[in-house]
């Protein structure tokens, strides 16, 4: 029983929902996302709410009804509020820079590393250029380019040097004693 899957999503002022078969049209002022629910999964929108329910007490209807409600309440969020990520970089010689839709890293590495955003994602870098501020409506895609962005140089157990999300503590090795 999905606990989950039972509750409504409210739909904020500004936002709404349009369900034609199994597609759910959410646009914001923000932006407008498009979802392709599973069959077996029924929404029903009113002025205020959403709902999700299931087909059968099947275990895979049952499997996917918190996640379509969770993905649905992700893409209501997106379009009214927006979603955020924030990656620090850290080491002697490290730094970013936004030219446009590209990133370009100095990761420590004999070239440049040159990153080009999604469409949707845009990227904002502080004065010292050691931390990256991402934005955008879609939080599958946020994620996935904060994963792809810290994935180019991904801290240092050792040193703890890299690229982190911030506010992640890396625990450092001791490291070689030497001989004595």
């Amino acid at each position: 029983m999905s606990r989950i899957g039972k509750k409504p999503i409210e739909i904020p002022q500004g936002v709404s929902v349009e369900i034609k078969n199994d597609v759910v049209k959410v646009k914001g002022p923000k932006g407008e996302l498009i979802y392709n629910t599973p069959s077996a999964i029924r929404l029903s929108a009113s002025d205020e709410t959403v709902t999700v329910q299931r087909g059968s007490d099947a275990k895979t209807d049952k499997s996917i009804h918190g996640l379509v409600r969770s993905l649905v309440s992700n893409m209501v969020t997106g379009v009214s509020q927006g979603y955020k990520k924030v990656l620090e970089i850290s080491g002697v010689g490290y730094r970013a820079q936004v030219k446009g839709n590209k990133m370009l890293f100095a990761l420590g590495y004999s070239h440049s590393v040159e990153y080009e955003l999604p469409a949707g994602i845009t990227a904002a870098v502080d004065d010292r250029q050691t931390t990256i501020t991402l934005s955008g409506i879609d939080k599958q895609l946020l994620g996935q380019v904060a994963a792809n962005i810290k994935e180019m140089r991904a801290p240092d157990v050792y040193k703890g040097k890299g690229i982190k999300h911030a506010g992640q503590r890396i625990k450092l090795k001791a490291g070689k004693t030497g001989k004595k």
